[in-house]
């Protein structure tokens, strides 16, 4: 992006559900997701299962999903990318453990050749649907308190002017609604996609 307001305002629409938004978010920071989950997985055990496209559409469909329902707040591309940064390795570090508690033997998994494309990048239709869906499961175990964080966050309220209005400090607030989000997600049994 040019400039910062060229930045909050993708961001802002990207919180709407502006899909031409969210086309743009992934053009522009989609390589970089994939460059750092390359490195990661460069001498990595999971190397032969998981592909950095694989990993990439998991940190973006959390990232949108989370950022709709206003957990985020970012200022700047450079705390967009360190946060996509750690969400990937994260998304990383999860896939190994499960690998490693499943005791899975990789010599006895089918792997498909390197110069299959099975997954393009970008957003279809598909991955709309299934975003929304996700979103509106999300949104319906929240608690009416817990939707009123999201409706602001949406709105574009500030944590800052959300505390205002509704009580309470900034951080605490963030983190009910992390919490919350995180608590849904367990109950889904989606934790893995968020």
């Amino acid at each position: 992006m040019d400039s910062p307001l060229a930045f909050g305002e993708l961001l802002v629409r990207v919180r709407s559900g502006d899909q031409d938004a969210a086309a743009q978010l992934v053009h522009i920071y989609e390589p970089t997701i994939r460059r750092i989950v390359r490195l990661r997985l460069a001498n990595a055990p999971l190397t032969a299962l998981l592909e950095s496209t694989d990993i990439c559409q998991s940190v973006l469909a959390s990232f949108f999903v989370r950022m709709n329902l206003g957990q985020y707040s970012l200022d700047t591309p450079e705390q967009l990318v360190k946060l996509l940064a750690t969400m990937a390795r994260s998304k990383l570090a999860g896939q190994f453990r499960r690998e490693q508690a499943q005791r899975r033997d990789r010599r006895r998994t089918s792997l498909i050749p390197d110069d299959r494309q099975l997954v393009g990048s970008g957003v279809t239709p598909s991955r709309e649907v299934a975003a929304r869906e996700i979103l509106e499961n999300v949104h319906r175990g929240l608690s009416p308190e817990e939707r009123v964080l999201v409706d602001m966050r949406q709105q574009g309220h500030d944590w800052a002017s959300v505390a205002n209005e509704i009580g309470g400090s900034p951080d605490a607030l963030r983190m009910k609604l992390t919490r919350a989000i995180d608590r849904v997600a367990q109950e889904l049994g989606i934790e893995d996609e968020l």
